[in-house]
């Protein structure tokens, strides 16, 4: 079932890239959240996707935004990434597939390489209270969420 701007966002709890256990419920107690899934770390969009963020993490930043990645690779791999790609906000390992499925972005078959159970790119803007105020889930792998909808969906968030 999807996840739809309005509803309480399902909580999680995964781990990073420094194996510490990061809950949503935590994020939101400070900050508003943008959640970004992504199929796979090391490839061209992902990187893409977020070096974006990475690129425009002020804006973020003013907008009361913590941003946090999360794919289905192990959090080794996610570190040696996010230590390439200089990522300056929290990866987390979705290794099990538990969060993905909750937020209705999994592939059941990446369009790629015939592999099974691939996060789909997707894009979510939760507030402080939880609440989805945006939500994207992408079909097609090699196109990037609407950064500037995720902006103006945090402008209405208010701090």
């Amino acid at each position: 079932m999807p996840v739809e701007v309005g509803q309480q966002a399902p909580d999680f709890t995964l781990y990073n890239t420094e194996q510490k256990e990061i809950s949503l419920k935590d994020l939101t107690s400070k900050s508003n959240v943008v959640l970004l899934f992504f199929p796979l770390a090391f490839t061209g969009v992902c990187t893409k996707e977020l070096c974006s963020a990475r690129d425009d993490i002020s804006k973020y930043q003013k907008l009361n935004a913590t941003i946090v990645g999360i794919s289905v690779d192990s959090l080794f791999a996610l570190g040696k990434f996010r230590e390439e790609q200089k990522l300056p906000f929290d990866l987390l390992s979705d290794f099990n597939k538990d969060v993905a499925t909750k937020y209705d972005s999994l592939y059941e078959q990446f369009p790629k390489f015939g592999l099974k159970g691939v996060t789909k790119r997707s894009a979510f803007v939760i507030d402080k209270q939880g609440v989805v105020k945006y939500a994207e889930v992408l079909a097609d792998a090699s196109k990037v969420p609407d950064f500037d909808k995720i902006k103006e969906a945090l402008e209405n968030c208010g701090q």
